[in-house]
């Protein structure tokens, strides 16, 4: 599968499209369950957006984006149930940054449509920006996690290294903005 997941994220080109990709991996158990808290979280993000690009009613808005954040609050909870294999990745880290401040992001989105103020589009901008970083870093999380496992499995069996993956490329180019 690892051969054939670059040419797939390649194509992921919406918040739907991360949570069809989620549901198709084959992992272990805690894989496969934050694969499914995360394609849960993003099918949130991807609904409050297609809501708020397509309505007017700030009210519906509003109700999805309150969905939406307790989707985020529950997911970051079910971050800290992870064993210490996930708590041990610099990814881990990054991600849970990147989540709390896609919480942050969501509450004052949530802040702007309550008050229907005209701040509110860029409250919007600046949440699908983060919502984008924030599923980017999970997704560097999974594959770190997994390819993690199946290197330390490589040790064992005295096969060769792998070349770098897609995923790790991306993490690398992100470190270096970070810097």
């Amino acid at each position: 599968m690892s051969a054939t997941r670059p040419s797939q994220l390649l194509t992921l080109q919406s918040f739907g499209d991360i949570s069809r990709f989620l549901r198709e991996g084959v992992a272990d158990e805690d894989s496969r369950q934050l694969r499914d808290s995360l394609g849960a979280l993003s099918a949130q993000i991807d609904e409050a957006v297609r809501i708020r690009r397509t309505s007017t009613d700030t009210a519906a808005i509003a109700r999805h984006v309150a969905a939406l954040s307790q989707c985020a609050r529950e997911h970051q909870l079910f971050l800290t149930g992870l064993g210490s294999a996930w708590h041990a990745l610099y990814e881990f880290g990054a991600y849970q940054r990147a989540l709390r401040e896609l919480r942050n992001a969501i509450a004052h989105w949530q802040q702007m449509l309550e008050r229907r103020s005209s701040r509110e589009s860029t409250s919007f901008d600046h949440f699908e920006l983060l919502a984008w970083r924030t599923l980017g870093e999970a997704l560097l999380l999974i594959d770190m996690y997994e390819h993690h496992g199946d290197a330390h499995s490589e040790l064992q069996d005295s096969a060769p290294p792998r070349s770098r993956s897609f995923l790790q490329k991306i993490q690398t180019w992100f470190r270096q903005r970070r810097s």
